[in-house]
């Protein structure tokens, strides 16, 4: 079926090309890089025409999408309360010298924007996971698109600092013998994290970690306001011949 939005349309070789570029970036084939070059070309495509109903004109498209988001997004930065709040809410995650030994499964939904909205496969699998532990590495070596997904997705053991802040942050939250209850986001995809051992360590102090903390905590609140943005747009939009997982 013909993808189109708001009346435009997303022809194969658009796809095709959005695809090589995705490929040219690292990313690994499989059922999930077209989906994504797909999920890709539909948000560019609206953030452009919205860029164009508010005169944003200021180079390439990737400058104009980037001023579109930083105009109309708006969040504010985490206070120190909220910080303090969840330092003492997880105080197991401010552990130092503490160790832990996790598998994961990546899914590597491709670059930009449409990085934050492909979950359906993942949390399907998920959920498989939550009624079937024992599947994990089976499921790794099936669906992970890290290298460790060869090893049943074993990364072995490893410490504070040696892995991306939501990465760490979910293990080290998370009891031994237990996968994380939802996917964890960060720059390389979603994962679904099994924890397989865990020792502890001293509580780092709340001001230590506050700067870290305070920018994580607002970088997530970016997130979140960046996606419910593009939830209105996909909303107000008339797309025929796909359904943006994320907003299924």
């Amino acid at each position: 079926m013909t993808i189109r939005v708001n009346g435009t349309e997303i022809n194969e070789a658009t796809i095709n090309a959005e695809m090589d570029r995705a490929r040219a970036a690292g990313h690994p084939e499989g059922e999930q890089l077209r989906d994504s070059a797909i999920q890709e070309l539909i948000l560019r495509n609206l953030m452009l025409a919205e860029a164009a109903k508010l005169d944003i004109n200021v180079g390439n498209e990737e400058e104009i999408i980037g001023t579109l988001l930083q105009q109309e997004v708006e969040f504010a930065e985490v206070d120190e309360a909220t910080c303090q709040a969840f330092y003492n809410d997880n105080s197991a995650s401010f552990k130092q010298g503490e160790m832990a030994a996790a598998s994961h499964i990546l899914f590597t939904p491709g670059e930009g924007l449409a990085a934050s909205l492909v979950k359906a496969k993942a949390e399907g699998i998920l959920a498989d996971l939550q009624q079937n532990p024992a599947a994990f590495a089976a499921l790794a070596r099936e669906h992970s698109a890290c290298p460790s997904g060869k090893e049943g997705g074993a990364l072995g053991e490893f410490g504070r600092g040696q892995m991306v802040p939501e990465f760490e942050q979910a293990v080290f939250s998370t009891e031994p013998g237990k996968i994380t209850p939802e996917l964890i986001e960060t720059q390389f995809g979603y994962h679904i994290i099994q924890v397989t051992a865990r020792n502890g360590g001293d509580l780092v102090s709340f001001d230590e970690v506050k700067e870290r903390l305070q920018a994580y905590l607002t970088d997530m609140e970016g997130r979140k306001a960046t996606h419910a943005y593009l939830a209105n747009l996909v909303s107000a939009a008339n797309i025929e011949g796909y359904q943006l997982p994320a907003f299924a």
